[in-house]
């Protein structure tokens, strides 16, 4: 079973694509949060967190065995060779996992994938619309450093690594820009709910 429409939401880090996704949950979609399963993929005894030792070395665990991902993300986010070596482990892990409750879905459910490399995947080319959120350079960097504790040179560098964000806008049904307040971020939002409800009770 599929759903009956199917948002792909992505953006670069720090650009509020989770506050989206939380307003798009109060109004009743279905997220599936493709951070949230790489996250889960790579805990301790699953089969990806194994290959990822054996590819990056025991310096990314911590000393109870967990992926420790300040020393995973020093080794990858500064060489885009090694962060590539890490997406081809934990991404098809990630894409079976998103795959099997897209599947379980019932046929008349709003769902939305939230995916950073959403078009790098083959996400988009399923979804019914493409959603990218957006805010400036330096909106991310501060937001990076206030959620996650890195230092400026750290966020910069995990900003750096990603793909371009313009070609994300050129290639959006829609765009959000995040700049604002939450309420703003909201605002945006539900304008775009009721038109994707109208649009589709319209055909």
């Amino acid at each position: 079973m599929t759903p009956r429409i199917l948002i792909g939401l992505t953006g670069n880090i720090a650009t509020g694509k989770s506050n989206v996704a939380r307003v798009l949950r109060s109004l009743g979609a279905r997220v599936i949060d493709a951070d949230a399963i790489a996250r889960q993929v790579v805990e301790k005894g699953r089969p990806a967190l194994a290959e990822i030792v054996r590819v990056f070395g025991p310096t990314v665990l911590t000393e109870a065995g967990e992926l420790n991902r300040r020393a995973l993300g020093a080794i990858v986010f500064s060489d885009p060779a090694r962060l590539k070596q890490l997406e081809a482990i934990t991404h098809p892990a990630v894409h079976a996992e998103m795959e099997r409750l897209l599947a379980a879905m019932p046929p008349d459910a709003i769902a939305v994938v939230e995916v950073i490399k959403l078009f790098e995947a083959g996400w988009a080319e399923r979804c019914d619309q493409v959603w990218v959120t957006t805010c400036s350079l330096q909106d991310q960097v501060r937001r990076l450093m206030h959620s996650r504790g890195l230092s400026e040179a750290e966020a910069r560098a995990r900003v750096d690594a990603q793909s371009s964000q313009q070609d994300k806008i050129a290639r959006a049904d829609l765009v959000i820009d995040t700049s604002g307040s939450l309420d703003e971020t909201e605002a945006q939002v539900r304008r775009a709910w009721d038109d994707l409800l109208r649009h589709n009770l319209q055909q």
